[in-house]
Protein backbone atom coordinates (compact mmCIF):
# COMPACT_ATOMS: atom_id res chain seq x y z
CA UNK A 1 0.00 0.00 0.00
CA UNK A 2 1.24 3.49 -0.93
CA UNK A 3 0.05 6.77 0.28
CA UNK A 4 1.51 9.57 -1.53
CA UNK A 5 -0.44 12.04 0.88
CA UNK A 6 2.10 12.82 3.81
CA UNK A 7 0.78 13.73 7.27
CA UNK A 8 2.59 16.49 9.22
CA UNK A 9 4.38 15.28 12.25
CA UNK A 10 2.17 16.98 14.45
CA UNK A 11 -1.11 14.87 12.57
CA UNK A 12 0.76 11.90 13.09
CA UNK A 13 1.85 12.14 16.98
CA UNK A 14 -2.06 13.17 17.59
CA UNK A 15 -3.10 10.15 16.08
CA UNK A 16 -0.68 7.51 18.31
CA UNK A 17 -1.34 10.21 20.95
CA UNK A 18 -5.67 8.90 20.64
CA UNK A 19 -4.59 5.33 20.32
CA UNK A 20 -2.06 5.20 23.60
CA UNK A 21 -2.19 2.64 26.07
CA UNK A 22 -1.00 2.08 29.53
CA UNK A 23 0.18 -1.31 30.95
CA UNK A 24 -0.99 -2.97 33.55
CA UNK A 25 0.27 -2.61 37.34
CA UNK A 26 3.03 -5.26 39.19
CA UNK A 27 4.28 -4.87 42.79
CA UNK A 28 8.19 -4.99 42.57
CA UNK A 29 10.45 -5.74 45.71
CA UNK A 30 12.41 -1.88 46.43
CA UNK A 31 14.99 -3.76 45.19
CA UNK A 32 13.71 -3.66 41.54
CA UNK A 33 12.17 -0.52 41.79
CA UNK A 34 15.21 1.85 40.19
CA UNK A 35 13.89 3.43 36.69
CA UNK A 36 10.42 2.43 37.43
CA UNK A 37 7.18 4.48 37.36
CA UNK A 38 5.02 4.59 40.70
CA UNK A 39 1.75 3.13 39.69
CA UNK A 40 0.19 4.64 43.56
CA UNK A 41 0.90 7.64 46.08
CA UNK A 42 3.58 6.86 48.57
CA UNK A 43 2.01 7.67 52.09
CA UNK A 44 4.51 7.50 55.03
CA UNK A 45 4.64 4.46 57.70
CA UNK A 46 6.67 6.40 59.58
CA UNK A 47 8.37 9.68 60.92
CA UNK A 48 12.01 10.26 59.39
CA UNK A 49 13.90 10.55 61.68
CA UNK A 50 11.71 8.93 64.28
CA UNK A 51 13.23 11.14 67.17
CA UNK A 52 15.27 13.95 67.42
CA UNK A 53 18.90 12.93 65.94
CA UNK A 54 22.54 13.86 66.34
CA UNK A 55 23.43 15.36 62.94
CA UNK A 56 27.19 15.42 64.17
CA UNK A 57 29.45 13.41 65.80
CA UNK A 58 29.95 15.58 69.04
CA UNK A 59 27.87 15.50 73.04
CA UNK A 60 24.74 15.94 74.07
CA UNK A 61 24.70 19.13 76.30
CA UNK A 62 21.96 21.96 77.38
CA UNK A 63 22.57 24.39 75.21
CA UNK A 64 22.34 27.61 77.40
CA UNK A 65 25.15 25.99 79.18
CA UNK A 66 27.40 26.37 76.88
CA UNK A 67 26.58 30.10 76.19
CA UNK A 68 29.61 32.63 76.83
CA UNK A 69 32.25 29.45 76.22
CA UNK A 70 35.46 30.22 74.13
CA UNK A 71 39.09 29.28 73.07
CA UNK A 72 40.20 31.98 76.14
CA UNK A 73 36.77 31.05 77.98
CA UNK A 74 36.33 27.24 78.05
CA UNK A 75 33.69 25.48 79.89
CA UNK A 76 34.03 22.31 81.84
CA UNK A 77 31.24 20.12 81.59
CA UNK A 78 30.84 15.93 83.22
CA UNK A 79 30.36 13.07 81.12
CA UNK A 80 27.75 10.74 82.23
CA UNK A 81 27.21 8.55 79.53
CA UNK A 82 27.91 7.65 76.05
CA UNK A 83 25.61 6.61 72.75
CA UNK A 84 26.49 5.05 70.05
CA UNK A 85 24.64 4.92 66.43
CA UNK A 86 21.70 2.47 67.19
CA UNK A 87 21.87 2.79 70.71
CA UNK A 88 19.79 5.12 73.06
CA UNK A 89 20.62 6.32 76.71
CA UNK A 90 18.15 6.23 79.51
CA UNK A 91 19.59 9.04 81.75
CA UNK A 92 18.63 12.29 81.95
CA UNK A 93 21.18 15.29 80.55
CA UNK A 94 21.38 18.19 83.91
CA UNK A 95 23.32 21.38 84.37
CA UNK A 96 27.03 20.90 83.72
CA UNK A 97 26.27 17.45 81.97
CA UNK A 98 26.79 15.72 78.59
CA UNK A 99 26.46 12.64 77.04
CA UNK A 100 29.12 11.62 74.27
CA UNK A 101 27.37 11.32 71.08
CA UNK A 102 27.48 9.45 67.95
CA UNK A 103 26.19 11.14 64.18
CA UNK A 104 22.45 9.27 63.87
CA UNK A 105 21.98 8.34 67.15
CA UNK A 106 18.80 9.69 69.26
CA UNK A 107 19.09 12.94 71.87
CA UNK A 108 19.02 12.55 75.35
CA UNK A 109 16.42 13.54 77.54
CA UNK A 110 17.42 17.44 78.76
CA UNK A 111 19.86 17.91 76.33
CA UNK A 112 18.81 20.47 73.28
CA UNK A 113 21.84 20.21 71.16
CA UNK A 114 25.23 18.71 70.09
CA UNK A 115 28.46 20.26 70.13
CA UNK A 116 31.14 19.12 67.67
CA UNK A 117 34.10 16.87 69.14
CA UNK A 118 36.32 19.58 67.07
CA UNK A 119 35.30 22.19 69.83
CA UNK A 120 36.38 20.00 72.68
CA UNK A 121 39.40 18.15 74.79
CA UNK A 122 38.56 15.41 77.04
CA UNK A 123 40.46 14.25 79.98
CA UNK A 124 39.00 10.92 81.15
CA UNK A 125 34.99 11.98 82.35
CA UNK A 126 36.01 15.41 82.01
CA UNK A 127 34.75 17.52 79.21
CA UNK A 128 35.96 21.10 78.00
CA UNK A 129 34.41 23.50 75.64
CA UNK A 130 35.24 25.94 73.43
CA UNK A 131 32.62 27.30 71.92
CA UNK A 132 28.79 27.80 72.19
CA UNK A 133 25.90 26.33 70.32
CA UNK A 134 22.47 27.30 70.01
CA UNK A 135 19.57 25.58 71.07
CA UNK A 136 18.34 22.82 68.09
CA UNK A 137 22.18 23.35 66.64
CA UNK A 138 23.47 19.94 65.14
CA UNK A 139 19.88 18.34 65.65
CA UNK A 140 17.73 16.42 63.19
CA UNK A 141 13.97 17.09 64.57
CA UNK A 142 11.94 13.84 64.63
CA UNK A 143 10.04 14.03 61.03
CA UNK A 144 11.76 16.57 59.70
CA UNK A 145 12.03 14.76 56.63
CA UNK A 146 8.82 12.77 56.41
CA UNK A 147 5.57 12.82 58.76
CA UNK A 148 3.63 9.94 59.22
CA UNK A 149 0.67 9.75 57.01
CA UNK A 150 1.68 12.59 54.33
CA UNK A 151 1.94 11.92 51.09
CA UNK A 152 5.44 12.71 49.92
CA UNK A 153 5.78 11.24 46.20
CA UNK A 154 2.62 10.73 43.73
CA UNK A 155 1.71 8.14 41.13
CA UNK A 156 3.62 8.52 37.88
CA UNK A 157 6.29 9.40 39.79
CA UNK A 158 9.72 8.67 38.37
CA UNK A 159 11.72 6.65 40.28
CA UNK A 160 15.30 7.58 40.47
CA UNK A 161 18.04 6.81 43.50
CA UNK A 162 16.86 9.06 45.86
CA UNK A 163 13.24 8.29 45.95
CA UNK A 164 14.11 5.06 46.59
CA UNK A 165 15.81 6.24 49.58
CA UNK A 166 12.00 7.83 50.30
CA UNK A 167 10.17 5.41 49.87
CA UNK A 168 12.32 3.18 51.78
CA UNK A 169 12.75 6.20 54.97
CA UNK A 170 8.98 5.79 54.69
CA UNK A 171 8.91 1.99 55.16
CA UNK A 172 7.74 0.41 52.02
CA UNK A 173 9.49 -2.69 50.82
CA UNK A 174 7.32 -3.13 48.11
CA UNK A 175 6.07 -0.64 45.78
CA UNK A 176 3.13 -0.81 42.64
CA UNK A 177 5.01 0.56 39.64
CA UNK A 178 3.74 -0.14 35.87
CA UNK A 179 4.80 -2.72 34.02
CA UNK A 180 7.28 -2.45 31.14
CA UNK A 181 6.22 -3.03 27.78
CA UNK A 182 6.96 -5.95 26.05
CA UNK A 183 7.92 -5.18 22.34
CA UNK A 184 8.94 -7.07 19.76
CA UNK A 185 10.81 -5.80 16.92
CA UNK A 186 10.45 -7.95 13.63
CA UNK A 187 13.26 -7.14 11.06
CA UNK A 188 12.38 -7.55 7.29
CA UNK A 189 14.42 -8.28 4.45
CA UNK A 190 16.14 -10.97 2.23
CA UNK A 191 19.39 -9.13 2.12
CA UNK A 192 20.57 -8.92 5.92
CA UNK A 193 23.40 -10.82 7.64
CA UNK A 194 25.04 -10.90 10.73
CA UNK A 195 27.67 -9.04 11.62
CA UNK A 196 30.96 -10.80 10.27
CA UNK A 197 34.93 -10.52 9.75
CA UNK A 198 34.48 -12.48 6.52
CA UNK A 199 33.88 -10.90 3.23
CA UNK A 200 30.17 -10.18 2.43
CA UNK A 201 28.16 -11.90 -0.75
CA UNK A 202 27.01 -9.20 -2.61
CA UNK A 203 24.05 -7.35 -2.70
CA UNK A 204 23.83 -8.55 1.66
CA UNK A 205 24.45 -5.94 4.27
CA UNK A 206 24.78 -6.49 7.97
CA UNK A 207 21.72 -6.23 10.04
CA UNK A 208 22.37 -3.36 12.26
CA UNK A 209 18.51 -2.32 13.01
CA UNK A 210 18.42 -5.27 15.08
CA UNK A 211 20.87 -3.82 17.72
CA UNK A 212 20.23 0.01 17.54
CA UNK A 213 16.51 -0.57 17.99
CA UNK A 214 16.38 -3.04 20.42
CA UNK A 215 18.83 -0.46 22.45
CA UNK A 216 16.81 2.19 21.67
CA UNK A 217 13.67 0.42 23.27
CA UNK A 218 15.73 -0.30 25.93
CA UNK A 219 16.58 3.07 26.48
CA UNK A 220 12.56 3.90 26.77
CA UNK A 221 12.10 1.46 30.03
CA UNK A 222 10.70 -1.10 27.74
CA UNK A 223 11.84 -5.23 27.11
CA UNK A 224 12.65 -6.12 23.43
CA UNK A 225 12.50 -9.13 21.90
CA UNK A 226 13.87 -9.63 18.00
CA UNK A 227 12.36 -11.65 15.52
CA UNK A 228 13.00 -11.88 11.78
CA UNK A 229 10.53 -12.20 8.89
CA UNK A 230 11.80 -12.65 5.00
CA UNK A 231 10.63 -9.83 2.56
CA UNK A 232 7.21 -12.34 1.81
CA UNK A 233 3.80 -11.61 2.84
CA UNK A 234 2.40 -14.12 3.84
CA UNK A 235 5.73 -14.22 6.74
CA UNK A 236 5.63 -11.15 7.39
CA UNK A 237 1.86 -11.36 8.11
CA UNK A 238 2.39 -14.30 10.40
CA UNK A 239 5.09 -12.38 12.42
CA UNK A 240 2.99 -9.57 13.03
CA UNK A 241 0.23 -11.80 14.11
CA UNK A 242 1.83 -13.83 16.40
CA UNK A 243 3.60 -11.01 17.84
CA UNK A 244 0.33 -9.28 18.55
CA UNK A 245 -0.98 -12.04 20.50
CA UNK A 246 2.48 -12.16 23.31
CA UNK A 247 3.68 -8.42 22.86
CA UNK A 248 2.61 -4.71 24.03
CA UNK A 249 4.04 -3.11 21.11
CA UNK A 250 5.40 -4.44 17.67
CA UNK A 251 8.30 -2.41 16.00
CA UNK A 252 9.28 -3.25 11.92
CA UNK A 253 11.88 -1.95 9.92
CA UNK A 254 11.85 -2.33 6.19
CA UNK A 255 9.94 -4.37 3.92
CA UNK A 256 9.77 -2.47 1.01
CA UNK A 257 10.27 -3.81 -2.30
CA UNK A 258 9.82 -1.37 -5.14
CA UNK A 259 7.87 -4.23 -7.34
CA UNK A 260 5.27 -5.33 -4.38
CA UNK A 261 5.00 -2.22 -2.60
CA UNK A 262 5.69 -1.52 1.13
CA UNK A 263 4.70 -5.39 2.23
CA UNK A 264 4.49 -4.45 6.08
CA UNK A 265 1.69 -1.62 5.53
CA UNK A 266 -0.07 -4.08 2.52
CA UNK A 267 -0.40 -6.62 5.82
CA UNK A 268 -1.05 -3.76 8.75
CA UNK A 269 -3.91 -2.58 6.04
CA UNK A 270 -5.54 -6.15 5.84
CA UNK A 271 -5.11 -7.76 9.35
CA UNK A 272 -5.89 -4.25 11.45
CA UNK A 273 -5.86 -0.25 10.87
CA UNK A 274 -3.26 1.89 9.34
CA UNK A 275 -3.10 5.03 11.27
CA UNK A 276 -0.63 6.85 9.03
CA UNK A 277 1.79 5.95 6.33
CA UNK A 278 4.44 8.96 5.25
CA UNK A 279 4.75 11.22 7.16
CA UNK A 280 6.64 15.18 5.66
CA UNK A 281 9.76 14.89 7.87
CA UNK A 282 13.57 14.32 6.98
CA UNK A 283 14.88 12.16 7.96
CA UNK A 284 12.22 9.27 7.92
CA UNK A 285 9.32 10.14 5.53
CA UNK A 286 7.96 6.38 4.87
CA UNK A 287 7.36 6.44 8.40
CA UNK A 288 4.14 4.34 9.59
CA UNK A 289 2.29 2.92 12.07
CA UNK A 290 -1.08 0.47 12.64
CA UNK A 291 -3.17 -0.89 14.83
CA UNK A 292 -3.40 -4.83 15.06
CA UNK A 293 -5.15 -6.82 17.73
CA UNK A 294 -5.26 -3.93 19.47
CA UNK A 295 -1.35 -3.35 19.64
CA UNK A 296 0.60 -0.48 18.12
CA UNK A 297 2.43 -1.64 15.04
CA UNK A 298 5.42 1.31 14.15
CA UNK A 299 6.92 0.68 10.68
CA UNK A 300 10.29 1.62 10.49
CA UNK A 301 12.46 2.47 7.60
CA UNK A 302 15.44 -0.29 6.43
CA UNK A 303 17.27 3.16 6.63
CA UNK A 304 19.10 2.92 9.97
CA UNK A 305 18.93 6.59 10.31
CA UNK A 306 15.92 6.87 9.22
CA UNK A 307 14.68 4.50 11.65
CA UNK A 308 16.60 5.60 14.38
CA UNK A 309 14.93 9.49 13.85
CA UNK A 310 11.32 7.80 13.75
CA UNK A 311 12.20 6.15 16.74
CA UNK A 312 12.94 8.92 18.35
CA UNK A 313 10.07 11.07 16.69
CA UNK A 314 6.92 8.69 17.66
CA UNK A 315 8.20 5.27 19.67
CA UNK A 316 9.92 7.07 22.55
CA UNK A 317 6.97 9.24 23.49
CA UNK A 318 4.80 6.23 23.35
CA UNK A 319 6.87 3.95 25.47
CA UNK A 320 7.25 6.36 28.17
CA UNK A 321 4.06 7.50 28.50
CA UNK A 322 2.99 3.53 28.39
CA UNK A 323 4.67 3.01 31.37
CA UNK A 324 2.78 6.70 33.29
CA UNK A 325 5.83 9.06 32.41
CA UNK A 326 5.29 11.73 30.61
CA UNK A 327 7.18 12.64 27.43
CA UNK A 328 8.06 15.59 25.51
CA UNK A 329 11.20 16.92 23.34
CA UNK A 330 13.42 19.12 25.89
CA UNK A 331 14.22 22.02 23.69
CA UNK A 332 16.73 24.51 23.92
CA UNK A 333 18.19 27.62 22.43
CA UNK A 334 21.54 27.56 20.59
CA UNK A 335 23.23 29.74 17.69
CA UNK A 336 23.46 28.32 14.60
CA UNK A 337 26.97 27.72 13.10
CA UNK A 338 25.76 28.13 9.52
CA UNK A 339 23.08 28.53 7.23
CA UNK A 340 20.85 25.02 7.27
CA UNK A 341 18.27 25.17 4.24
CA UNK A 342 15.24 23.73 4.73
CA UNK A 343 11.43 23.48 2.75
CA UNK A 344 7.96 24.26 3.93
CA UNK A 345 5.91 21.80 5.03
CA UNK A 346 8.26 19.19 6.03
CA UNK A 347 10.05 18.82 9.76
CA UNK A 348 13.41 18.66 9.60
CA UNK A 349 15.35 16.50 12.34
CA UNK A 350 19.21 17.59 11.55
CA UNK A 351 21.80 15.20 13.36
CA UNK A 352 24.10 18.23 15.16
CA UNK A 353 26.77 18.65 17.18
CA UNK A 354 26.11 21.71 20.01
CA UNK A 355 27.47 23.02 23.24
CA UNK A 356 25.88 25.20 25.20
CA UNK A 357 26.08 27.93 23.10
CA UNK A 358 26.07 26.91 19.55
CA UNK A 359 25.21 23.87 17.18
CA UNK A 360 26.51 22.95 14.11
CA UNK A 361 24.49 20.30 11.88
CA UNK A 362 26.44 17.39 10.81
CA UNK A 363 26.81 17.78 6.85
CA UNK A 364 27.02 14.24 5.93
CA UNK A 365 23.46 13.32 6.44
CA UNK A 366 22.24 10.35 4.44
CA UNK A 367 19.82 8.09 6.04
CA UNK A 368 22.10 5.34 5.78
CA UNK A 369 25.38 6.72 7.54
CA UNK A 370 25.55 5.15 10.75
CA UNK A 371 28.47 7.28 11.44
CA UNK A 372 26.33 11.30 11.59
CA UNK A 373 24.65 9.96 14.00
CA UNK A 374 27.97 8.95 16.18
CA UNK A 375 29.13 12.26 15.27
CA UNK A 376 25.84 14.05 16.08
CA UNK A 377 24.92 14.95 19.85
CA UNK A 378 21.50 16.88 19.37
CA UNK A 379 18.59 17.27 16.27
CA UNK A 380 17.98 20.77 15.26
CA UNK A 381 14.39 20.69 15.02
CA UNK A 382 13.41 22.97 12.20
CA UNK A 383 9.60 23.29 11.58
CA UNK A 384 7.26 22.78 9.16
CA UNK A 385 6.30 26.41 8.87
CA UNK A 386 10.03 27.15 8.66
CA UNK A 387 12.43 27.35 5.60
CA UNK A 388 15.42 27.14 7.00
CA UNK A 389 18.29 29.20 9.40
CA UNK A 390 20.88 31.40 8.49
CA UNK A 391 23.86 31.80 10.54
CA UNK A 392 24.27 33.02 13.54
CA UNK A 393 20.08 32.36 14.00
CA UNK A 394 18.76 31.00 17.42
CA UNK A 395 17.59 27.44 16.49
CA UNK A 396 15.96 24.47 18.37
CA UNK A 397 17.82 22.03 19.39
CA UNK A 398 17.13 18.57 21.48
CA UNK A 399 19.82 16.87 23.03
CA UNK A 400 20.31 13.32 22.80
CA UNK A 401 20.75 12.57 26.06
CA UNK A 402 17.48 14.06 27.00
CA UNK A 403 15.87 11.54 25.11
CA UNK A 404 16.84 8.75 27.37
CA UNK A 405 14.60 6.92 29.95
Amino acid sequence: MFLSKLDSVKNASNLLNKHQTVTDVELVSIHEAHKRVLAEDIIAFHDSPPFDKSAMDGFAVIAENTFGASQSAPKEFKIIDAIGAGDFSDKTVGEGEAIVIATGAPIPEGANAVIMKEYTTTEGDDLTIYSQVTPGENVSPKSEDIEKGQKILDKNTFIRYPELGLIASAGYDEVRVFKKPTVKVIITGNELVEPTKEEIDKAKIINTNQFTIKALVEDSGAVCEIGHAGDTYDEVKDAILEASKTHDVIMTTGGTAISKGDVVLDVIDEIGEILFHGVAMRPGKPAGAGVVNGKIVFTFSGQPVAAMSQFDVFARKYLFEMQGRSFNFNVVKRTSELKIPSQLGRTDFIRAVCDNEYAKHVLNRGSGIIRSMVEANSYIIIDENDEGYQKNDLVNVVLFDSLLW
